[in-house]
């Protein structure tokens, strides 16, 4: 997700409160059917073809077609560049070069090409819409745009270990903004939560050995968690769905420990209920608490050094996830694709492409030069 979705999440509307139609995007005065005459036609602009794909996407959001999520992205991806960039330009105007000048125009803004193609599918729904709709009688053809795939840099065992280590001795330290503040200043984190967090280390431990998404960290509550207590020992968690994935995720045996600690601490402090949220349950606004977290993640890598991949790539907490998947891959024991993925709530295609390929022969070549024994 790039830097402007993410600063105007806050800002995108709850799809499922009472108020949620009375806060999407604008009603357009005249009716579909109405768009018949010429003089209609002629008034349909891009921004009103995207306020009215938002509403259409909004009645798909209650029929849960789509995730709220999606449609806030959609929202905010709009306001962000494509209306700023191409709103007023008239529909029955709209050729080839404009969908080129919004390549052109996220390119200098240093997109990746991964994202670009992103804007562009949107902006290609935005013109279908009118299609639909009559505004338009045909879409033109858009340009192509090469994605290169590029994974997040995962963690070393090493730089793991540097991780926890880092985190563990900055609890409880103001964050070096905190100084930075004129009286009266404001931040967009409260002045009495830029302390770090006693519970990022078990984070960073939960994350590595749970395989969880840092959107799951949002909504995950102790309801959602059941130790189980067997042959093996180990955490299945009963999820809310997620990228149209809802079966449920086995964790890692160091998984149990660290949640019964981080259990224990939230019982001393009022909390640990089955409706109240694993980590900070404090924060209600759980968009924010999630961006906290990585706020203080950021943080802890900066003072590791550990802030840039292999390849150059920026980290984040999704790239605990990427750390999961990649150390089963090379240390888990006949483990195989299909059985990793559906415990990740990923595809075996997306492994493949996302997690394996930072994978090379050398990591485990007892493996490649491993013989058959003998039958006897």
């Amino acid at each position: 997700m790039d830097t402007n979705v993410i600063n105007l999440l806050h800002k995108a509307p709850a799809a499922n409160d009472s108020g949620f139609f009375g806060r999407t995007y604008p009603a357009i005065h005249m009716a579909a059917d109405q768009i018949t005459n010429e003089q209609n036609l002629l008034s349909i602009s891009v921004s009103d073809l995207s306020k009215r794909l938002m509403q259409a996407e909004a009645a798909r959001v209650q029929r849960k077609e789509i995730g709220r999520a999606t449609w806030q992205v959609m929202g905010n991806r709009l306001r962000a560049h494509i209306v700023p960039l191409l709103g007023d330009v008239p529909a029955q105007s709209f050729a080839t070069a404009d969908a080129q000048r919004l390549i052109d125009h996220l390119g200098e803004q240093g997109f990746t090409s991964t994202t670009i193609a992103q804007y562009l599918v949107l902006l290609r729904k935005v013109v279908m819409h009118g299609v639909h709709i009559g505004a338009l009688r045909d879409a033109p053809a858009f340009p192509k745009v090469k994605v290169r795939s590029q994974p997040r840099g995962s963690f070393s065992v090493a730089e793991y270990r540097a991780i926890i280590r880092t985190a563990r001795s900055l609890r409880g330290h103001s964050h070096p903004v905190l100084d930075q503040l004129a009286a009266g200043e404001r931040f967009w984190i409260a002045r009495e939560l830029l302390v770090m967090p006693d519970e990022l280390p078990w984070l960073v431990r939960w994350m590595v050995n749970t395989f969880v998404r840092p959107s799951d960290i949002k909504f995950m509550k102790h309801k959602h968690i059941e130790v189980v207590r067997g042959k093996h020992v180990y955490l299945r968690m009963n999820l809310p769905e997620t990228k149209r994935h809802s079966q449920p995720i086995v964790s890692l045996c160091p998984a149990v420990r660290v949640y019964e600690c981080l259990l224990a601490y939230r019982a001393e402090r009022g909390y640990g209920g089955a409706e109240d949220y694993v980590f900070m349950p404090q924060l209600k606004n759980r968009e924010h608490a999630l961006a906290v977290l990585n706020f203080f993640f950021h943080w802890v890598l900066e003072k590791a050094g550990l802030e840039k991949g292999p390849l150059g790539q920026s980290r984040t907490l999704y790239c605990l996830r990427h750390t999961a998947i990649t150390l089963r891959l090379l240390y888990g024991q006949g483990i195989d694709m299909l059985t990793l993925a559906r415990n990740a709530r990923t595809s075996v295609n997306m492994v493949e492409r996302f997690y394996a390929s930072v994978l090379s022969g050398e990591m485990n070549v007892g493996l490649l030069q491993s013989r058959r024994s003998r039958a006897t």
